[in-house]
């Protein structure tokens, strides 16, 4: 009888541990777009492809619209294109090669003696190979295409699209400059004058070669945006206060829009935020937070509500409009090419996806231009002032660069993108579901389960923490390369028999300011653990679930999540893996605030460090794959060099993996492959009892 028993038991268990139906060099070896950008004349479209770690510039044009390689890069060496410019005729454009990271010291995550590149180049759009221009970067041509400004190190330089030698430093000033923005003419340069505890916005002639600042105070200006007839500049004014980094900000002093003559320098403020909800500024994705339409309407993003919306205001004054009215969040925004109207992305009527809408700012009533079950983003609209292109995918394909045909269909930029052994038909469509967490409140999550599971049979279960923790999960693969390679890794999961539940726990967006903006979130309280027991106590709770195999996993804030559940609660978390994770707040706020001294803030760094992992790792009992790259500039390596030698006294089972001179969002497909492969390796050794070949 016991024979039979164990038997049965060691059947149940294999049933889903066989052989997975896919691999993870198919899940994902798919490209990933980005930097979608249309030529602003002569109708192309250019974006980057990132494939298994190799970046190209990708092109299409009227009247077949079928994407070509114009760049032949062929190594993973962690080197990111960014930053596509187009000259005004259409036939060049520009890049960076190199960077992809904070800091101004570009990464070398190859650790190639050479040493890292970040330089500006050029190529036709006919075909050819690249031509260095100068190093640096956020190059910027003017209107006519016959000087090219870019930063280096902080300062600003001018060459021609020819570049060589003759690149030269244009003005002096002190800090660090950002935002170039040419004036219509050409004559002047708007820029932004960043000095540490405020900023300026700048104007340089460069014919007579006077440099003005307009309405400078002990605020942080941002964001300029010419007039349409180039005599005065709209900016974003934030009121100087005390920066908190990684805690809930729901009020502030109110921000507001100035425009300034630029003749003279003189200001006056043209549209104020109410105090109360929405006085703090809240950002959209866009070049520029607020836009100057042709028919004289500034158009800006405001949380009047308590959800990010675009509104308008007059250029001559006047009371903000709302111009996207719901329970909704605008994220990405462009102009038409005439630019009488806006073209955005909200989860409008789809709180778990992207659609794509476009608005005018004196309309309160948007139109789709996007519907269904896909996710879209990126929009931009072409010179012929119709044809539309977006970056879109759903729960099965990837992200793909796309040509807008309806509202429900699109026209691929490249056919048979995905390789022949993509295993779409193998993947699951995640459900949507709410998660109670301890404290009572609703979270919401995307569940992954495998298409084979039994009536009666219990599997191992995973929780998923994605990082910002500015970020949403949604229902198919994310529009952000990190998360898109979490999302794979999830598919991967389920294909191997785990149950995932990927948390968009609070703090996150797309739900509202007060769902981000939680009380006691981060550092000033670490309230999201209520989220990690409640989705821990939703999978036990499970008849699916064997609740004495459920993981964690997440990276960033999520794998400070991800340290926060194994350190509190061991007994319902069996294990783990922690990636380039935040252990002690106080180092967290230091990485981005470099002067803070928890010395200085005694009552501030308590709160800080018993919101931390590191504060209760003493009840830490379960076993921790910690992975981290040592060049990381969003979460200093030294959080997880502390982890290690707090768990190594306490004799908790640790295993690393350690990519040297790797940053944070990893730039090469090796070291993502590398980290997936030991993530699965580690569950399936401590959740199945199983040793991968």
């Amino acid at each position: 009888m016991t024979k039979h028993i164990l038997l049965f038991f060691f059947c149940s268990i294999t049933a889903f541990a066989q052989k997975p139906a896919f691999t993870l060099e198919q899940i994902m070896g798919t490209p990933f777009p980005t930097e979608l950008t249309a030529s602003p004349t002569d109708k192309k479209i250019a974006w980057v492809q990132n494939a298994r770690g190799v970046r190209n510039i990708w092109m299409a044009q009227a009247p077949d619209f079928q994407g070509k390689q114009l760049t032949s890069f062929t190594k993973d060496d962690g080197k990111d294109i960014s930053q596509l410019r187009w000259s005004p005729d259409a036939r060049t454009l520009l890049f960076v090669h190199g960077g992809g990271t904070r800091g101004s010291e570009p990464p070398n995550p190859s650790s190639d003696p050479a040493g890292p590149e970040l330089a500006i180049y050029k190529i036709s759009t006919d075909g050819g190979q690249p031509v260095k221009i100068a190093d640096g970067t956020y190059p910027t041509l003017s209107p006519k295409g016959d000087s090219l400004v870019f930063l280096r190190k902080g300062q600003i330089y001018i060459t021609t699209l020819d570049g060589g030698k003759d690149a030269r430093q244009l003005l002096k000033v002190r800090g660090s400059s950002s935002q170039l923005r040419w004036s219509p003419n050409g004559n002047q340069l708007a820029f932004v004058s960043n000095r540490g505890d405020h900023s300026f916005i700048g104007v340089f002639d460069l014919t007579s070669r006077n440099l003005r600042f307009l309405s400078p105070s002990v605020d942080t200006d941002n964001n300029p945006v010419w007039s349409p007839d180039g005599k005065q500049i709209a900016f974003i004014r934030i009121p100087a206060g005390d920066d908190v980094i990684f805690g809930p900000t729901r009020e502030a002093e109110p921000w507001s829009i100035l425009v300034a003559d630029v003749a003279t320098g003189k200001g006056k403020t043209l549209w104020k935020a109410d105090p109360g909800v929405g006085s703090a500024y809240r950002e959209i994705v866009s070049d520029n937070q607020i836009l100057w339409t042709a028919n004289n309407y500034i158009v800006f993003p405001w949380e009047k509500d308590g959800w990010t919306h675009l509104y308008s205001v007059s250029a001559q004054g006047g009371n903000g409009t709302l111009l996207t009215p719901g329970n909704f969040e605008v994220e990405y925004i462009s102009l038409t090419t005439d630019k009488n109207e806006i073209l955005f992305n909200s989860n409008q009527d789809d709180i778990d996806r992207r659609h794509i809408w476009r608005v005018a700012p004196t309309s309160n009533k948007p139109v789709a231009v996007t519907q269904g079950k896909g996710i879209e983003w990126l929009p931009v609209m072409l010179a012929d002032g119709k044809t539309i292109g977006v970056l879109g995918s759903d729960a099965l394909r990837p992200a793909r660069a796309l040509m807008v045909t309806n509202t429900t269909s699109f026209k691929p930029l490249v056919s048979n993108i995905l390789s022949v052994d993509f295993p779409e038909k193998l993947l699951v469509e995640p459900q949507a579901v709410t998660v109670s967490a301890v404290d009572g409140m609703p979270i919401p999550a995307q569940l992954f389960l495998p298409a084979n599971i039994k009536k009666g049979e219990k599997r191992p279960a995973l929780i998923f923490f994605h990082g910002g923790s500015r970020r949403q999960m949604l229902l198919g693969w994310n529009y952000g390369s990190y998360y898109h390679n979490a999302y794979a890794l999830n598919q991967y999961f389920v294909s191997q028999g785990y149950i995932v539940l990927s948390v968009n726990y609070r703090s996150g967006i797309g739900y509202g300011m007060h769902f981000r903006e939680a009380i006691n979130y981060g550092e000033a309280g670490g309230t999201e653990f209520n989220d990690v027991m409640g989705a821990g106590l939703y999978l036990r709770s499970r008849p699916d679930v064997d609740g004495s195999k459920i993981g964690l996993w997440g990276g960033s804030y999520g794998g400070y999540l991800t340290a926060m559940g194994l350190s509190r609660a061991s007994d319902l978390f069996a294990a783990g893996v922690d990636i380039h994770g935040v252990h002690d707040w106080n180092v967290g706020i230091k990485t981005f605030v470099p002067d803070y001294n928890k010395l200085e803030f005694p009552e501030k760094a308590r709160k800080a460090f018993d919101a931390s992992p590191l504060a209760t790792v003493d009840t830490w009992k379960s076993p921790v794959l910690v992975i981290h790259g040592d060049d990381d500039r969003n979460v200093d390596f030294a959080e997880t060099v502390e982890l290690v030698k707090a768990l190594r006294k306490r004799n908790v089972e640790i295993e690393q993996l350690i990519f040297p001179d790797e940053v944070h969002s990893f730039l090469r497909y090796a070291n993502w492959l590398e980290c997936f492969k030991a993530t699965s390796d580690f569950f399936d050794r401590k959740l199945r009892n199983k040793n991968n070949p």
